[in-house]
């Protein structure tokens, strides 16, 4: 990413992450089609529960948020045992935050479950559903150690392969552990955790061992799994405010679930179903700006910020000119997307107001993404997190309340102050004005240039040292 075209270098580099997370939404797709299969309360306990699962996936991803910067300035930097070390103290790191988590959940379980709103079948299904996916945390976490490294240098076809292999197994796995097919038990929401638990088992042991072979430019040596206070303590530095910012998503996401399921099972369902067709934004974009992050990080290491921001802002303008379209095309037949899953009227009708509300603002959405992938890349992922906090809990949330529910309050000052109460469409309408307001104020930090210096020591051991 350092010489040469951009255009078609960040589409080489993209692709393969499109295309992985595409698979990934594909299984995402899959598991909702036969968990619809068992009936709306099923349906209704995986939207709940998607919001708290995709918060321990951002909890990786901000975790190893830090090794795509650093893997990526020093190879680009042409410090290449220095990554090497990167990569042994992200694994590390990733396996002791990963058992912590997975240990506070299945304790907290019952009472989180209740917060967040499931009852009756809703809640039975809904711990069904979570108590596995707290198991899979210590898998999920080692395949995103594994993918940041080798994105960090430069390798994306590895892990878009793993990534479609196993999707591929739980999309196979799926019909046979939710429904029972053949001499399997209908597990219903279980059985779909427990796919979910197989397929990242092989990505996990798989990744773990390409990495240990060292054959794709990066490797991880056991040695190096020793405990580094300082490298430990660098990875932290620039890796928290991409945890913290994967929290502030997911937890937003979780209170919006939350908010949702005030309005009852239908618009519950409806949500879940037009998020995963959403997540198709979140798909692309995030690939791009992943891609994004290396590209950036690459140049920063090899002392080119010019043309860092040329990487930047060529995958913020493709990015949103594909999302316009997938959303145009979403808008126009919203009726169509939402049957695919389920075909409850009540569903189908407020899935498609959902849509139509939401549809036309994907392309806002993903050319944030890309420009916070430019601020990672950077190793600036306080900026990243402030946008996203920006996002959700400054334009989201409170736009959310405020419009969806009817309530007064008096405010020392000022009086009365009351929501409007437009019902759940207020909810809708919040996450279109949020993707439009965050994306102006990403763009305008971004044109400041405070991101240009990166994070890497430059008396850092070079390629063959030890």
């Amino acid at each position: 990413m350092t010489t040469g075209p951009i255009s078609p270098r960040l589409f080489s580099l993209a692709w393969p992450l499109v295309l992985g997370n595409l698979v990934q939404t594909l299984y995402n797709l899959a598991d909702m089609f036969w968990v619809g299969r068992v009936g709306p309360e099923a349906v209704a306990a995986v939207s709940l529960m998607f919001p708290l699962s995709w918060m321990f996936v951002s909890t990786a991803m901000g975790l190893t948020a830090a090794t795509i910067a650093l893997v990526s300035q020093h190879v680009g930097a042409g410090e290449d045992r220095a990554a090497d070390r990167v990569v042994g103290q992200t694994t590390l790191l990733a396996v002791v935050v990963s058992l912590a988590l997975t240990a506070a959940g299945l304790a907290a379980r019952r009472p989180l479950l209740y917060w967040i709103g499931a009852r009756g079948e809703v809640f039975v299904q809904s711990l069904a559903y979570i108590e596995v996916i707290f198991l899979t945390l210590p898998l999920t976490f080692l395949f995103f150690a594994f993918r940041s490294s080798l994105q960090g240098a430069g390798d994306t076809r590895t892990a878009m392969w793993l990534v479609a292999v196993s999707a591929g197994v739980n999309i196979v796995l799926d019909p046979f552990l939710v429904l029972g097919w053949g001499p399997f038990p209908a597990w219903g929401t279980r059985g779909a955790a427990v796919a979910t638990f197989l397929s990242r088992g092989l990505a996990a042991v798989v990744g773990v061992y390409i990495l240990l072979r060292g054959d794709w430019g990066i490797q991880l040596h056991l040695r190096d799994l020793r405990p580094d206070p300082d490298l430990l303590r660098r990875l932290v530095d620039v890796g928290y405010p991409g945890t913290l910012d994967g929290w502030a998503r997911s937890f937003a996401s979780v209170a919006m679930a939350a908010l949702v399921a005030r309005f009852g099972p239908a618009a519950t369902a409806a949500y879940g179903i037009g998020i995963r067709l959403m997540s198709v934004s979140w798909t692309v974009s995030g690939a791009v700006g992943q891609a994004t992050a290396t590209g950036v990080g690459q140049n920063l290491g090899a002392g080119t910020p010019e043309r860092a921001s040329r990487v930047t802002a060529t995958a913020t303008a493709g990015t949103m000119a594909l999302l316009f379209v997938a959303g145009g095309l979403v808008w126009w037949f919203p009726a169509t997307a939402i049957r695919v899953f389920v075909g409850d009227p009540a569903v189908v009708a407020e899935g498609v107001t959902f849509l139509r509300i939401i549809a036309l603002s994907w392309g806002f959405f993903g050319g944030l993404m890309v420009v916070q992938g430019a601020f990672r890349g950077a190793g600036d992922t306080r900026i990243a997190m402030a946008l996203s906090l920006c996002s959700r809990w400054l334009f989201r949330v409170p736009v959310a309340l405020v419009v969806a529910f009817a309530w007064t309050v008096t405010v020392p000052g000022l009086g009365s102050v009351s929501g409007l109460g437009v019902g759940v469409e207020g909810l809708w309408w919040s996450f279109a004005l949020s993707a439009l307001a965050s994306f102006v104020v990403g763009v305008a930090w971004f044109l400041r240039g405070t991101w240009t210096e990166g994070v890497i020591d430059r008396d850092v051991p070079s390629a063959g040292d030890d």
